[in-house]
């Protein structure tokens, strides 16, 4: 016969003169109240104990697999298990009541399914990076394959759990599931599509809240508020919501800005034209008040040592303007942007920072700007790149160039050109 702690402290309690009723009350509460210390101890030990113990060697081999694993959380997930096997071996010993005792050791079976679904989601998560610092990785990724896999393993363990609830075999529910999987999908087409979708976007890290992204399909651009199993909802800038189907993520395309907003600057990339009728040689009094300039007065001296000593050794006879080398305005002007980008205070000097040309066109010679602002909340941001082009457009006529737009009524007038 079985010895019962349970019916052991019921006997103990009704020898001390306790009514039965009062006995199995007090019974009741000493079962739960030693349950939870059981589990409280086994928690203990396998976090406290167990799991120090495996960081502890982990961290002191050689080896990089073991470390994905604990960074993924296996062990950490893994260790929940340790009190529920504990639980599930006393709780024959403590519990008297088959109803009872059944109900607990169904809870438990269904703790453990759950928490074994997330140590095998995790081992999955952790399989996928370990096969990323391969070499192959580069040219046959897993992660769709991981993803399918983690479908089906949810869906199995789905079907485990509601088992164990209603207490019937799974092959039942799989028989049943087969019959009604038509109608199911018809009615909970959007939220199917909806869970496959969230999934996807979770685990590929696209978009979570807090994110910035923008969607011009659908005319939204701002704060991701809320991801649920059908829609995804944005608070754009002018505080409307937009509310996007959570499959349209995945089908449409979509900017996030969290690199940007996660990285060390934000990116200035803006051009303006220059009219090419402008644009000539330098000549003697241009390069004399160039010089005067303190940010490219090291560089104009410099490169016009380098520019005669080559005409020189080439023996170049510069009293005609297309012999040898020299100095453009838009070459100098090109120059002072550069060095004025270099020397701005609010520009990222560790990251990509041009002045360059882009292909002419009927509108001049476009100069590019391409710069990394250090500030990067709108309105900061904003206020440095009208900054930095309201000195370009102020300061072009100082090397006798002229920027180019479409003229416009009081240039006709200005020119006595009548409309």
């Amino acid at each position: 016969m079985r010895f019962s702690t349970g019916q052991f402290i019921h006997n103990l309690l009704e020898n001390w003169g306790l009514t039965h009723y009062a006995a199995v009350i007090l019974q009741v509460v000493i079962t739960i109240i030693l349950l939870i210390v059981i589990s409280y101890i086994s928690f203990f030990v396998s976090k406290y104990i167990i799991l120090r113990i495996i960081k502890y060697v982990v961290k002191r081999t050689t080896t990089t697999w073991d470390d994905i694993l604990l960074e993924k959380g296996v062990f950490k997930r893994f260790a929940l298990i340790i009190p529920a096997a504990v639980l599930y071996m006393v709780l024959p010993y403590v519990i008297m009541h088959n109803k009872w005792l059944f109900i607990a050791d169904s809870a438990l079976k269904v703790y453990t399914a759950i928490i074994i679904l997330f140590v095998v989601d995790s081992f999955l998560d952790a399989l996928n990076d370990i096969f990323m610092t391969l070499e192959i990785s580069r040219s046959r990724p897993i992660k769709g394959y991981i993803q399918i896999v983690k479908i089906l393993i949810y869906c199995i363990g789905i079907i485990i759990i509601i088992s164990i609830i209603i207490n019937k075999s799974p092959t039942l529910l799989l028989t049943g599931l087969g019959a009604v999987s038509a109608i199911l999908l018809l009615v909970f087409k959007d939220p199917l599509l909806g869970f496959v979708s969230s999934i996807q976007l979770s685990s590929n890290d696209m978009v979570k809240p807090g994110d910035w992204i923008s969607l011009p399909k659908h005319n939204a651009d701002g704060i991701v508020i809320d991801i649920n199993l059908t829609s995804v909802k944005i608070q754009n800038w002018d505080l409307s919501i937009s509310s996007i189907p959570t499959q349209s993520m995945i089908s449409d395309s979509f900017m996030n800005w969290k690199g940007m907003e996660e990285g060390a600057g934000r990116r200035i990339k803006r051009s303006f034209f220059i009219d090419m009728n402008s644009i000539r040689f330098c000549t003697e009094d241009m390069l004399r008040h160039f010089e005067k300039i303190h940010l490219i007065e090291d560089y104009i001296t410099s490169k016009q040592k380098e520019l005669l000593r080559f005409n020189q050794e080439n023996k170049i006879d510069d009293t005609v303007l297309v012999n040898g080398r020299r100095q453009t305005n838009i070459g100098v002007f090109r120059a002072y942007l550069q060095a004025y980008l270099s020397n701005h205070p609010y520009l990222h000097k560790n990251m990509t920072m041009l002045v360059r040309q882009l292909e002419p066109c009927e509108k001049g010679l476009p100069i590019e700007v391409y710069a990394f602002s250090t500030k990067k909340t709108l309105v900061e941001y904003e206020t440095i790149q009208g900054d930095i082009f309201d000195h370009i457009l102020a300061i072009i006529p100082e090397f006798s160039l002229c920027v180019f737009q479409n003229p416009s009524g009081n240039d006709f007038r200005n020119q006595g050109i009548s409309a």
